[in-house]
C-alpha cells in the first residue's frame, strides 16, 4: 500500500472521498479525531538535537511517525502533511499563512481548499470539525462543543475557533493565501525563538462529541455538559497521553527523557494576553447564523 492508502485507511476510508464538499468534510473530520496537535516531538528535538531540523516537515516523515507512534505536531508540520494528503486525493488544496490572535506576527500554517470557485479553510491546529468558508459572507457553525466562525476583513480572512478553556473563541487572521514548502520550513524554524509550544507540553484532539487538552498538567475536557478542568500527576499525564491520545509508550518515554515533563509543571513562562477582540456572534449585528457544508 502507497503512504496515502495507509494514511486514508487509519482515518477509516476504504477507497479516497470524492472531491466535493461532502469529500472534503469527511476527511477532515477524520482528521480532527484522529492527528493530535502537539508538541512533543519538538521538545524532543529541542533538547535532544537542537542542531538538526525541526522534525515533521516532509509530509512522508510525518505519517509515517503519527502511523507507527500516534504522535502529530504543531501547525507547520501538520498543515504540509495535510496539504500533501488533500492534494493527493486529488483536492485543488493550497498552504496557507496567518497570525493567532491577529497580532500581525506570521506564526500560523493552514490549508485552503478551494471547491467549485469557493475556498475553505481545513486547519490542522484549531480542528474547527467542519471546514469554514472563506468568502465574502460572515459564517458562524452553530456547534455547541466545536464552536467556529470566519469572516472577511480588509484583504485577508479571519477564522474564530474554540480554544479551551478560554471563554471566548479566538481569532486567527489568514493573510497569506498561497504559500510554499520553503515558507513553512522557514518559519517552523523561526519558532525556535518564538512560539508557545517550546517548553512546556501542548495537545490537542477532538473526539466524538468532545474536545480534549492538555495544557502543561492540566487536562481540559470539553462537553455538552460543560468543561471539566484538572491538574494532573506525572503517572496520569503518561496515562492521558496514551489511552486518550493514542500516542505510543515509547514516544512518551522519549519525551520524558528529553527533560522535557519538568516544564509542563511550571506556569506559563508568558501566558497569552486576554483577547480583546469579539468574533461576529457576539457583537449584536449578526442577523443569521448559517452553517455551510
Amino acid at each position: 500500500m502507497s503512504i496515502t492508502e495507509r494514511v486514508l485507511a487509519r482515518l477509516g476510508f476504504s477507497s479516497p472521498p470524492p472531491t466535493d464538499n461532502a469529500g472534503l468534510s469527511a476527511l477532515y473530520a477524520a482528521w480532527c479525531i484522529s492527528v493530535p496537535f502537539d508538541n512533543i516531538g519538538k521538545l524532543i528535538a529541542l533538547r535532544t538535537s537542537p542542531g538538526d531540523p525541526l522534525p515533521g516537515m516532509d509530509a512522508t516523515e510525518f505519517f509515517e511517525r503519527w502511523l507507527t507512534h500516534g504522535v502529530g505536531a504543531t501547525c507547520w508540520a501538520t498543515a504540509n502533511a495535510l496539504h500533501e494528503l488533500l492534494v493527493g486525493v486529488g483536492f485543488d488544496a493550497h498552504r496557507v499563512a496567518g497570525s493567532m490572535r491577529d497580532t500581525g506576527y506570521i506564526g500560523h500554517g493552514s490549508v485552503r481548499v478551494c471547491i467549485d470557485g469557493i475556498d475553505w479553510l481545513a486547519d490542522s491546529s484549531l480542528l474547527t470539525d467542519i471546514p469554514l468558508p472563506l468568502t465574502s459572507e460572515i459564517f458562524v457553525a452553530s456547534r455547541e462543543i466545536f464552536g467556529a466562525e470566519s469572516e472577511p476583513s480588509a484583504d485577508s480572512h479571519i477564522v474564530w475557533a474554540d480554544n479551551p478553556p478560554n471563554a471566548t473563541l479566538i481569532p486567527c487572521r489568514i493573510s497569506i493565501y498561497e504559500a510554499s514548502h520553503e515558507f513553512y520550513v522557514e518559519r517552523y524554524e523561526a519558532s525556535r525563538q518564538r512560539s508557545p509550544f517550546n517548553d512546556r507540553l501542548y495537545a490537542r484532539q477532538n473526539r466524538i462529541g468532545e474536545r480534549l487538552v492538555l495544557d502543561g498538567n492540566t487536562r481540559i475536557l470539553k462537553t455538552a455538559l460543560g468543561t471539566e478542568i484538572r491538574d494532573l500527576a506525572r503517572d496520569e499525564l503518561f496515562s492521558s497521553l496514551i489511552d486518550e491520545f493514542g500516542i505510543s509508550g515509547e514516544f512518551v518515554d522519549k519525551w520524558r527523557m528529553s527533560g522535557a515533563i519538568d516544564a509542563s509543571f511550571l506556569p506559563a513562562s508568558t501566558p497569552p494576553a486576554p483577547n480583546a477582540m469579539l468574533p461576529p456572534s457576539m457583537r449584536g449585528t449578526l442577523k443569521t447564523t448559517q452553517e455551510k457544508r
